[in-house]
């Protein structure tokens, strides 16, 4: 067994990120309390090529704001896809929203298009489509639909930042995107996230919103409109935000480097489903994510997440369809979201990695397949 123990994620700090903090630590207060606010959100609308940006405390912000920017209220419906995380339903739910769960594809594992349509009803107001572990949505074929019925897209790209579809990044392709900056994504502000689109009028609606309801042009102090939120991401955040966002190109690519070398230590194992990479898309592969046989012997995932740990390696399963969640109702017409979801496994993946690591994860994970 190795000794070391490998973690399924982490962030990567530098010296970069370090002297960012300390000097917003010791000076960025006062006059100086925004500028790594504001310092974030120009450099991301840069690396992102979008127009506006509103950093905030959370991706579960970001979308709650996004939803409640687009009118989504008690009694409207909002399309989600059944296999994601519980925070890109939650807000749905603050609203008084209900959502309705869709089938994933086979190969992205991200929402089906066509099962969109079907899920449809006068009560839709909004779709949300979720980048998995880095995997691209098509795009496509969900702003076709959208286009067709006058439907507001929100793209969850908390897992899929620096993906691309079509030259065009994750998230800037929706009436609006919401990012993660949490300890396990890509980039890290330790917690936080970023709320983005390319329309001034949905924007300057979060904005509000993100203001406990106040107007920017109202000259009165403490002054509010509606009832709003607060979802603000601190300036220590941002600066934390700003140094890895200098390293995004480097971390992204150690990413991709760390997803080639566990499909070549495991390309001898036979009916392994990889994080697909389409030749118009590139992949942040956030999470190497492997769907492993029917056939194999750990019918129950947890028995192999706990023999990979026995020996220092942490993985995580895949995520469970939210409508199995005692919350909703099971759905089991979404096959493919069931099914999947019982095979999946999420493999290590932080920058400071190695390949001897990704060797030996290789190793344990083939070994106690092959058996």
């Amino acid at each position: 067994m190795n000794e070391k123990k490998i973690l399924y994620t982490m962030p990567s700090i530098t010296e970069l990120e370090i002297n960012y903090v300390t000097d917003a630590i010791k000076n960025g207060w006062g006059e100086q309390c925004y500028d790594y606010i504001y310092k974030l959100q120009d450099s991301f609308k840069n690396y992102l090529n979008v127009k506006y940006c509103l950093p905030t405390s959370s991706c579960t912000g970001a979308l709650h704001l996004a939803l409640a920017s687009l009118g989504v209220n008690e009694g409207d419906e909002v399309i989600v896809p059944d296999i994601t995380w519980i925070a890109s339903v939650a807000p749905v739910i603050y609203l008084g929203a209900k959502p309705k769960f869709v089938d994933i594809l086979p190969d992205t594992w991200c929402i089906n298009p066509q099962k969109i349509e079907k899920s449809m009803s006068p009560k839709t107001k909004a779709i949300i489509v979720v980048h998995l572990y880095g995997n691209l949505v098509e795009m496509d074929e969900i702003l076709e639909i959208a286009k067709k019925y006058n439907i507001a897209i929100v793209e969850d790209s908390a897992e899929a930042l620096g993906s691309e579809y079509k030259g065009i990044k994750a998230g800037a392709m929706g009436d609006f995107g919401v990012f993660s900056f949490h300890g396990t994504k890509t980039m890290t502000t330790g917690e936080g996230g970023m709320l983005v689109t390319n329309n001034k009028n949905l924007y300057e609606k979060a904005m509000m919103l993100n203001d406990h309801g106040r107007n920017p042009q109202e000259r009165k102090m403490f002054w509010s409109e509606k009832i709003g939120y607060k979802y603000k991401m601190s300036n220590l955040q941002a600066a934390l935000g700003c140094a890895q966002l200098k390293r995004i190109g480097e971390i992204i690519e150690k990413k991709r480097q760390i997803f080639k070398w566990y499909k070549s230590f495991l390309k001898d194992i036979q009916d392994l489903k990889w994080n697909p990479e389409a030749e118009y898309v590139k992949n942040s592969f956030w999470m190497p994510t492997v769907i492993y046989d029917n056939c194999s012997n750990f019918r129950d995932r947890y028995e192999l997440v706990q023999k990979m740990i026995d020996v220092n390696i942490q993985v995580r399963s895949f995520f469970y369809p939210i409508s199995s969640l005692p919350m909703f109702k099971n759905n089991y017409e979404n096959k493919v979201s069931y099914d999947v979801s019982y095979r999946g496994l999420n493999l290590p993946s932080y920058y400071d990695l190695n390949k001897s690591d990704v060797q030996y994860v290789s190793e344990c994970l083939s070994s106690l397949l092959k058996r």
